[in-house]
C-alpha cells in the first residue's frame, strides 16, 4: 500500500472504491471460518448466496476511464466481523496515510445508516449507491419552542415520486456513451438512524433506451462529505467504480 500511495499525485484527490466479494469454497467442508456470503447468480430462481470466505477490498482508481485498479487493502472478513465494520476499518487505515482527502465510492451494500455512522469521523468523502426501495428523511422544520425538537422532516421514498417534493437542482446532459441523461439533486436528506449525518441525494436517469430496447432503471446515489462537486460531474465518480 505504501508504494502505491507514494505514486499518487499530490495535487489530485484520490478516488477509492470499496467492495465485498466471496471466495467460493462449497466443497471445503473442513475449512475454518467458512461463512454464508452473497454471490450473484445468473440462474433465475437461485438464491444469491454461496459458501466460502468473504473478503473486503479497497482499491485506488487512478484513471477516469479504463479497467484497472490498484488494491490498497484486501483482507478476509472473519466470522466475528461484518462487511460494514471491515470496510470502515480499512478506510480509516488508508486515509491515515493519504496526502489528500479522498473520494470513496461504494455499492448499495454500504448505502445504509450503519456505514454512514461508522465512517462519520473518517476524513473521506463518500458516494454510495442506494437501493430503490429505501426511505430517507428531510431536514426537520424549525423548532416550535414546545416539546422535544424534531429529528426528521418529510419522508422521501425513492420508489414513490409523490414524496419527492421540489428538486433542488435538475440538469440534462449528453454523455458520449450513455446518451441523454437527466440528473436531479435533493439536499439535506438523511437515514432515519443517522439523523445527524446529512446527505445530498442524486438521481441519474437515462432518457434513451438501451440498444437492446431495455429501459434502464434510475441510479440513486448519496453523497456524504465536504465540498460537493458539480452535479454534472459527481455521478461520474461512481462510473469509475462500475467499470472495474
Amino acid at each position: 500500500m505504501k508504494l502505491y500511495i507514494e505514486q499518487m499525485p499530490s495535487s489530485v484527490r484520490p478516488v477509492l472504491a470499496g467492495d465485498h466479494t466471496i471466495w467460493p469454497r462449497p466443497e471445503a467442508v473442513t475449512l475454518q471460518e467458512r461463512t454464508i456470503e452473497h454471490q450473484a447468480s445468473t440462474v433465475p430462481g437461485n438464491r444469491p448466496i454461496g459458501l466460502g470466505q468473504g473478503y473486503s477490498t479497497i482499491a485506488w482508481i487512478p484513471e477516469s476511464e479504463g479497467s484497472w485498479a490498484l488494491p490498497l487493502r484486501h483482507e478476509r472478513i472473519t466470522s466475528w466481523e461484518n462487511p460494514i465494520e471491515k470496510a470502515a476499518w480499512q478506510l480509516q487505515q488508508v486515509c491515515s496515510v493519504l496526502p489528500l482527502r479522498p473520494i470513496s465510492v461504494w455499492d448499495s451494500e454500504y448505502g445504509c445508516a450503519p456505514f454512514v455512522l461508522k465512517t462519520a469521523n473518517i476524513p473521506a468523502d463518500k458516494l454510495m449507491r442506494l437501493r430503490s426501495n429505501l426511505c430517507l428523511w428531510g431536514a426537520p422544520p424549525p423548532y416550535s419552542g414546545r416539546g422535544r425538537p424534531r429529528k426528521h422532516g418529510d419522508k422521501f421514498k425513492l420508489n414513490d415520486p409523490q414524496t419527492w417534493g421540489e428538486v433542488s437542482q435538475d440538469i440534462e446532459l449528453n454523455d458520449p456513451h450513455l446518451g441523454n441523461i437527466r440528473i436531479g439533486l435533493w439536499q439535506e436528506k438523511h437515514f432515519q438512524a443517522a439523523a445527524e449525518q446529512p446527505m445530498q441525494l442524486i438521481r441519474v436517469e437515462r432518457l434513451e433506451p438501451h440498444h437492446s430496447g431495455r429501459i434502464s432503471k434510475p441510479l440513486w446515489l448519496a453523497w456524504v462529505g465536504e465540498a460537493f462537486p458539480p452535479l454534472s460531474e459527481v455521478w461520474r465518480f461512481y462510473l469509475r467504480r462500475e467499470s472495474r
